[in-house]
Formats: C-alpha cells, structure tokens, sequence
C-alpha cells in the first residue's frame, strides 16, 4: 500500500477537480458549438415551394429582380431557363443558405417558428433579417404577439404595397404562431 503525505493528496485532489472540471467545461463547449441545428420541414419546404411558384424561364419579380425556379435569384438573367431538377437543386441551396442563417443566430426556436423564419429569409434576403426588427423582438421574446405586425410590414416591392407579399407575410404569421 502507498502512503501519501498530506501535501499529495491536496496535489492529486486538486489535480483530479481541474481534470473533471476541463472535462465538463469541454462538454459543454463541444455541445454548445455543435448545437444541433434545426432543419426545414416537409412543411416548411411545401410552404417554400407554393408562395414562390415554379417558373421555368427567368422573370423579373415585382422587386425587378431576375428570378427562376422556386424564387432563385443568384446569378440569374434575362433568357434563362431551368428544368424542374435544376430548380428543385437550387431551392435546397437557398433553403439551406436561410437554415443556416437563422441557425446561427442560435433562437430558441419551435418548429413552426424556424420553418415560418426560413420561408421568410428566403423571400427577403439574410442581411434584411438580421438588420430589422423582427430579428430583435424575436430575441426578445420568440413568443411576443407583436412579432406578426413585424412581419407583415414586410409588404412592399419598389415602393408599393404588393399583395402576394401581403398575403405570404400572412402565411408565415400563421405558421409562425400555429
């Protein structure tokens, strides 16, 4: 049997709290970074898919934007075309580039709330999100009854009041608080 003086066992006791405690401060770092992060629902994407419209050849929206597919923007100009693959392809990337903005905001979140928050990045962009207030009463409070009329000022195109903006700001108030 090993004796250890009472020095040691302070040395080994105090060794073996910083160990457990690196261990737990690791833990929680390790999860609080790898945070699981939320994903779109079939829902979510349905909602996604029938406000936009599927639309083979480039169009301007009411903004005068060039768009395709479910509402695809980038890189997109006059005389464009799609098939339903290409523009199923590139509704995923721009669903999972709204994901990953509102993911990264780390919100406490129900599903219907991220689903409604994604439809809504992906119609008015991740920077117009992150800028208004919106974002601000939903750190708040993601439950704050105000956060519809937030939503709803979202209307305008160019200057003007557009009624598909109106009415799609109305869905995603209804799923945001289903």
């Amino acid at each position: 049997m090993i004796k250890l003086t009472r020095n040691q066992i302070m040395v080994c006791s105090s060794v073996a709290v910083i160990s457990v405690t690196a261990a737990v401060i690791t833990y929680l770092y390790f999860n609080y970074m790898n945070k699981k992060k939320m994903s779109i629902s079939g829902d979510g994407l349905a909602l996604i898919k029938r406000l936009e419209g599927l639309r083979y050849n480039a169009y301007q929206c009411s903004a005068g934007v060039w768009t395709i597919g479910y509402g695809h923007t980038k890189g997109v100009k006059e005389g464009d075309t799609c098939t339903i693959t290409q523009a199923g392809e590139w509704l995923l990337e721009d669903v999972t580039e709204a994901e990953a903005a509102v993911n990264s905001l780390h919100l406490n979140l129900k599903q219907n709330q991220f689903d409604a928050l994604v439809s809504f990045v992906f119609n008015v962009g991740v920077k117009a999100f992150k800028d208004y207030t919106l974002l601000k009463k939903i750190k708040a409070d993601p439950n704050d009854p105000t956060i519809s009329e937030e939503f709803a000022r979202w209307k305008y195109a160019a200057g003007n009041v557009v009624t598909g903006l109106a009415n799609r700001r109305k869905e995603e108030i209804n799923l945001y608080f289903a």
